[in-house]
């Protein structure tokens, strides 16, 4: 099948499957006259990337996994590579990092929305608010 038709059975854009094939991703054949020919399994190793890419892993990760990621049915397993496992132990460990950053910075954002301003605050808000309405009297 050509690249419209893989586009239009994965929902995924003509443009994002010429960059899967430039991250070493898929690997379609080439006509004579540089037509991208891909296989039927094709439909599903997109499948594949796409559910790589929602779980945190980047395209580069996906190149060095995907080879060595198992299938059962349509679902991805980690089986074949034993160092599959610790690959992607350390990948999880990195987006659970990343995860309590966000935590901490939603934390600190939180605590600035829910603050209420002191008093001392307030006073010296209003003498500022009325020498503008002096100015401008």
């Amino acid at each position: 099948m050509r690249i419209g038709e893989l586009s239009r059975r994965t929902g995924v854009s003509q443009r994002l499957l010429r960059y899967y094939e430039e991250q070493n991703l898929l690997t379609p054949h080439r006509l004579t006259s540089g037509y991208r020919v891909y296989e039927p399994a094709d439909e599903l190793r997109v499948a594949h990337i796409r559910s790589l890419l929602a779980a945190g892993l980047s395209t580069e990760t996906i190149a060095e996994v995907l080879p060595c990621m198992g299938v059962d049915g349509e679902r991805l397993i980690a089986s074949i590579c034993p160092e599959l496992v610790d690959e992607l132990l350390v990948e999880r460990a990195r987006i659970a990092d990343s995860i309590r950053s966000l935590q901490e910075a939603q934390s600190a954002l939180d605590a600035i929305i829910t603050a209420k301003p002191a008093a001392s605050s307030t006073a010296a808000q209003a003498p500022a608010e009325s020498r503008s309405t002096s100015l401008a009297g």
